[in-house]
């Protein structure tokens, strides 16, 4: 074949392929114009051919980034719950982000039960600080964190224990992998660490003799149950027990809604005292405890902290003084005041009463003298109006000698006797240092509840004595109308008191011990964390 024909059919067969690339270019042009024409919903929802238009380049720029917008938008809202959806989700904790692990933990086995026990101050073992602490579920110690290089983490990873509880969030996480554990087989931990009553509840209490289980096996009755001597806090014991049996005291703290809105001062640390009480008498009235026993270390801690280290866990204390302080710390610590404001802690114990005051004339001034000193205004008897929340009853001199057997006779006396210095009539001299007065006590309102402390113990300048005598008192029908001005005696129409708590002092004053009994449908006696039945 020659060139030009070779030429020829060279340029034909380029030909031919610029026309196929035409013809294909040109269909590639009506599918696209084809693809341009779309659907788009009426104001009223119908579907509208649309066919696009030819639009100039600077209007296509325009909209070409708000088109891949709004795709991204729906996509969006498609991703999106409603939020019904999401409401449902978050009530049965389900959301999306929920480890299939929570629901089931392989290690919830590892729990030891035994060995947990929430009384005692929430700090961490290792760093002691309070700040974000976990409990260990299979050794029950306490620790900071979760994170990688947290305390609690560590633990997990050396002894292998898995399953931990934030002791602020009540929430159960499995480490080293970090998810949180959602069992209810768990309710029975959360409820020891932070028990809880509903109204119905505290109404029964009282209505209710029915013993409860521990954990352990033993058997207690709510309420009466021993608290730990963890040195020489037996006389914090026996008056914290004995306030968790009077009921509108009761009441009013295992309802903690009742109290926790109080609003304090910044840096005002007298609250803890309060939430510590609170949490101790809901651990006291839990019927689920894991033991037949609670610790008040926590309590202890606040009135170290409160009282600054009046009252001490390591140092025998004064039942009386300590009952005296923590009324009116707790009264204080509620936002009561001495006049004006009121709190539950008034309204059970607060009474009032009128004291009149006689100065008397020196003793060794002489005798014309004292007539003469009398006449003036200052030796006038005065009265004054006074509340109280508890009477001071005073008892007898005991005996200095020995009968004929060699042996020291320990005194009695009726009730009624040493109630006699609150009827008005009877006059007792007080001596201070320089000045000497007689005064008369009489009764004005009486509470809903009414404390009585004897005074068994006398300070002087080189020891404590205790007075030894035994005082026979009725535990129920005992009435007080006698001890109110006539006046008074019109308004109280329930003046009688049943008994329902008895604290005792047993040894000597530096050395002895406190224990309490308590009425509970029976007489119980409870030596710290030991319980007993009294016959009635």
């Amino acid at each position: 074949m020659s060139g030009r024909s070779k030429r020829e059919s060279r340029g034909s067969t380029r030909g031919k392929r610029e026309s196929e690339s035409r013809s294909g270019s040109a269909r590639v042009r009506r599918e696209r114009d084809r693809e341009r024409e779309t659907e788009a919903p009426s104001s009223r929802g119908s579907p509208v051919r649309v066919k696009r238009e030819v639009e100039p380049a600077s209007a296509r720029e325009a909209l070409a980034p708000v088109v891949p917008a709004v795709r991204v938008k729906r996509e969006r809202e498609a991703d999106e719950d409603s939020e019904p959806e999401r409401e449902v989700r978050a009530k049965n904790g389900r959301m999306d982000s929920e480890d299939r692990r929570s629901r089931h933990c392989p290690y919830l086995d590892t729990i030891n039960r035994s060995v947990l026990d929430f009384d005692f101050e929430k700090l961490c073992s290792i760093s002691l600080s309070h700040i974000n602490a976990y409990a260990c579920l299979v050794c029950g110690k306490y620790f900071q964190g979760r994170g990688l290089k947290s305390h609690a983490y560590i633990h997990s990873v050396q002894f292998s224990h898995h399953v931990f509880l934030n002791l602020h969030t009540l929430k159960f996480y499995c480490l080293p992998d970090n998810y949180e554990i959602i069992d209810s087989s768990l309710e029975d931990i959360t409820y020891v660490l932070k028990p809880t009553f509903t109204k119905q509840q505290i109404a029964n209490l009282d209505k209710q003799a029915k013993l409860s289980r521990a954990y352990d096996g033993t058997t207690y009755l709510p309420g009466i149950v021993g608290l730990n001597n963890i040195k020489a806090n037996d006389y914090a014991n026996a008056v914290l027990q004995a306030l968790s049996n009077v009921p509108p005291l009761r009441n009013y703290f295992l309802e903690e809604d009742n109290y926790k809105n109080i609003k304090r001062p910044p840096g005002d640390i007298m609250f803890l005292l309060v939430q510590r009480f609170g949490e101790l008498m809901r651990k006291l009235w839990n019927p689920r405890n894991f033991k037949a026993h609670v610790s008040p270390h926590e309590m202890l801690q606040a009135v170290v902290l409160c009282s600054k280290k009046t009252f001490q866990i390591t140092k025998q204390g004064d039942g009386v003084d300590f009952l005296s302080w923590f009324l009116n710390a707790l009264h204080s610590a509620l936002g009561g005041t001495k006049k004006k404001k009121k709190t539950i802690v008034t309204d059970v114990f607060q009474g009032s009463m009128r004291i009149f005051t006689k100065k008397l004339p020196h003793p060794d001034l002489p005798a014309e003298e004292k007539e003469q000193l009398l006449h003036n205004d200052e030796y006038q008897e005065t009265m004054v109006e006074s509340t109280f929340m508890y009477l001071t009853l005073d008892l007898p001199t005991a005996p200095l000698y020995k009968d004929e057997k060699e042996q020291l006779i320990i005194p009695q006396v009726p009730l009624f006797n040493i109630l006699a210095k609150f009827n008005g009539i009877t006059e007792k001299e007080y001596k201070t240092y320089k000045e000497n007065f007689l005064k008369r006590f009489q009764l004005t309102k009486l509470p809903p509840y009414l404390i009585f402390c004897i005074k068994r113990f006398t300070k002087n300048n080189f020891f404590v004595e205790k007075n030894p005598t035994i005082v026979n008192f009725p535990i129920t029908n005992v009435d007080l109308r006698e001890y109110l001005s006539e006046e008074v005696q019109a308004v109280h129409k329930n003046t009688t008191y049943d008994l329902i708590a008895n604290i005792v002092h047993d040894g000597k004053p530096s050395e002895g011990s406190y224990r309490i009994h308590v009425l509970h449908h029976i007489w119980k006696r409870r030596d710290n964390d030991e319980t007993n039945q009294q016959g009635a």
